[in-house]
């Protein structure tokens, strides 16, 4: 029988310091490491297996050893902190939401965001970015913020070194489309699906600061700030292929994004109600074929937008 999940959890805190401890001394045997974001689960299939069908979960609050957290729905997270990351002692072992959890999935454990989220964590200290999906609970150890799947800590380079200071953002419009899917019983056309990142080396870059985002990667943060100082278009602006690169709260942050991505193809800003939240969609277009999209969306995500997708109105 598994054994309740505060234990679980504990066991899990204190294993992920013997595994970091081992792999201290573990010698990087790459010198490029490429991209391989893998699809987000499908959490609705009805043919999945015993445990391979994960829910949609918040949850009470908790306490573990004597800390108290409290699970909410925050689609305005963003923090900074260390990172950890768990492989092998829990490889095929149930996660916190019913999934069965893979070493080898883009999948991490945060402490209070919904299960299942989607989130972007960057590397502070080499300027990597990826996209992860939240399936599980924790760490609970030295104030971690987050707990990445084995592969997604090589992915982020820090694998060897075991912890990392990093950034998560939550993916608000990725994050409630999953939510959907999981209380819907299936999957409808906005599910986020991660698409493979073109096939070339991880570029990093140092960072001038810690508080100081790294160029090129550098990930869309979500800052609160008036919508009325930016120019938009109407919600219902227009028909066609586009390739969306996101939704976002901050003006600041779209017009930078804006002026990033405008020599790749017409940049289109359109206000969306999403649960109540106002955000700024922002997608690039409209495109004229399958081949024209299909360059874009290549180009978007090698800005360090890799969950950017091709959307047809």
């Amino acid at each position: 029988m598994r054994p309740p999940a505060r234990v679980n959890s504990i066991g899990r805190a204190f294993a992920t310091g013997v595994v970091l401890a081992a792999c201290a001394g573990l010698l990087s045997a790459c010198a490029e490491t490429t991209f391989a974001v893998h699809t987000a689960k499908t959490i609705t299939d009805g043919g999945a297996g015993p445990g391979q069908k994960g829910s949609y979960k918040v949850g009470n609050p908790y306490q573990i050893s004597g800390t108290w957290y409290y699970p909410k729905e925050d689609y305005e997270y963003r923090e900074e902190g260390a990172a950890s990351w768990y492989g092998p002692g829990f490889h095929n072992k149930l996660t916190a939401n019913g999934e069965i959890y893979d070493q080898n999935d883009m999948t991490a454990a945060h402490r209070t965001l919904p299960l299942p989220s989607m989130v972007r964590v960057t590397n502070l200290e080499n300027g990597r970015s990826l996209v992860l999906r939240i399936n599980d609970r924790g760490p609970f150890a030295k104030n971690r913020i987050i707990d990445i799947s084995k592969r997604g800590a090589e992915l982020l380079g820090f694998a060897n070194q075991g912890t990392a200071r990093v950034r998560v953002e939550i993916m608000p419009e990725e994050s409630l489309a999953l939510k959907r899917a999981a209380i819907g019983g299936g999957q409808p056309e906005d599910m986020p699906v991660i698409t493979p990142a073109p096939r070339a080396p991880v570029q990093a870059a140092t960072l001038a600061s810690p508080n100081q985002p790294p160029p090129q990667m550098a990930p869309v943060s979500i800052v609160h700030t008036s919508m009325t100082s930016l120019d938009v278009a109407p919600s219902n602006g227009g028909t066609g292929m586009f390739v969306q690169a996101g939704a976002f709260s901050s003006v600041d942050n779209v017009r930078r994004l804006e002026s990033q991505l405008k020599e790749l193809a017409p940049v289109i800003v359109t206000p969306i109600d999403v649960d109540g939240r106002q955000l700024l969609r922002v997608r690039l277009g409209p495109l004229a074929s399958d081949v024209d999209a299909a360059r874009v969306l290549a180009a978007v995500q090698a800005q360090g937008l890799p969950g950017a997708k091709v959307v047809r109105d």
